[in-house]
């Protein structure tokens, strides 16, 4: 029975060889019964036998390859199709199958596309509404401080945080890294700099700021995910720079008058780590001469890799520093260091999120 089942030319086979041995008894019967087969008689029996096997083989073979041709068309087409039911497993049931198949898959596909374009439409309103609680611009030319802060996200949404923005007579200058980049370090940034907006209006100080922010995040972050964050403070009316660190990277200052840089540990631990930070971080005043620099900057610097796998590095950056600063302004040494770390990546690619912040000390004569 499989024998006939599997294939329509089998099938074919059998009807014919079926069809040939009744013509053949009925003769066989008339010739036993010496009765004479007539013209006429033979052209019935074989236009009524013909038109037997077409009716047959259509129900069985036109007909189920026509409803399968008709679906395969309509694909191809674009236009509406169904699935096609069949238990036949002969040629027209494996064409079913593949039919079937293959429209599975492309309903799959369809699905799959239709869900990323609304994940990269959902990622495109992320990404716009955290460049626009970024700042507006790069450039902050204040009574004794100048500042200049750009940021390159490795990704649709960052994981770096920073900012300048003044109250009353204050200017807070921060900086911080999500761990890792994406969409989940972008939103704990996002919530981070809005915290930061609120408590700034609240205190008055970057300590207190801070102390604030860690207990919110602490709330609402994973045990894995963390913020390091560097917050400066400029008093215009005292003409003085202090700063809270986080467990952020050193900070750099360049000594105009030796011409050396010193890197600072930031202290602290970071935002999320712990309950209640207020015991681990502490405001410290930074004493500035004229001319001098401060860096501020997240590890997609010192990380970035160039194409043999080597890490740019603190002291590579720290040269940068001193050779920039005797030569350029306080554009040119932001310029060129971006630039050198973006030529040094070359080949290989960004891994992480980069920003950088220089800020410049300039006395009233």
């Amino acid at each position: 029975m499989n024998f006939f089942r599997k294939s329509v030319v089998r099938k074919l086979f059998v009807h014919v060889v079926f069809f040939g041995l009744l013509i053949t008894a009925i003769f066989l019967y008339f010739e036993k019964s010496q009765q004479v087969i007539t013209l006429n008689l033979m052209l019935i029996l074989l236009v009524a036998f013909a038109i037997l096997f077409f009716l047959i083989y259509y129900i069985d073979v036109i007909k189920p390859m026509r409803t399968v041709l008709v679906e395969m068309q309509s694909l191809i087409s674009a236009k509406p199709y169904k699935r096609i039911y069949t238990k036949r497993i002969d040629e027209i049931g494996i064409l079913a199958y593949f039919f079937n198949q293959v429209t599975k898959s492309l309903g799959e596909i369809s699905f799959d596309i239709k869900d990323r374009r609304r994940m990269i439409s959902e990622l495109d309103i992320a990404a716009q509404l955290q460049k626009d609680i970024l700042p507006t611009a790069d450039h902050s030319d204040l009574v004794g401080l100048s500042i200049i802060a750009k940021n390159r996200p490795a990704s649709e949404l960052g994981g770096d945080i920073f900012d300048f923005f003044s109250v009353k007579d204050k200017t807070y200058i921060y900086i911080g890294d999500v761990t890792g980049h994406g969409v989940a370090a972008g939103l704990i940034m996002t919530m981070a700099s809005s915290l930061i907006s609120v408590f700034s209006d609240l205190y008055d100080n970057p300590y207190d700021i801070l102390v604030n922010v860690n207990k919110y995040i602490k709330k609402h972050v994973k045990k894995a995910m963390f913020l390091t964050m560097v917050m400066m403070c400029w008093d215009q009316k005292k003409q003085k720079l202090s700063y809270v660190g986080a467990g952020h990277e050193h900070i750099l200052v360049y000594r105009a008058a030796t011409g050396v840089c010193d890197d600072l540990m930031s202290g602290g631990v970071a935002l999320g780590m712990v309950p209640n930070n207020s015991k681990v971080i502490k405001e410290v005043d930074l004493d500035l001469a004229d001319s001098d620099l401060v860096i501020l900057y997240s590890d997609g610097i010192t990380e970035a890799k160039n194409v043999s796998g080597e890490l740019f590095g603190l002291s590579r950056l720290k040269d940068l520093v001193v050779e920039y600063a005797a030569e350029y302004d306080l554009d040119g040494v932001h310029y060129h260091i971006a630039k050198d770390v973006s030529d040094y990546m070359e080949g290989h690619g960004q891994d992480d999120d980069i920003t950088l912040i220089v800020m410049k000390r300039e006395i009233s004569k």
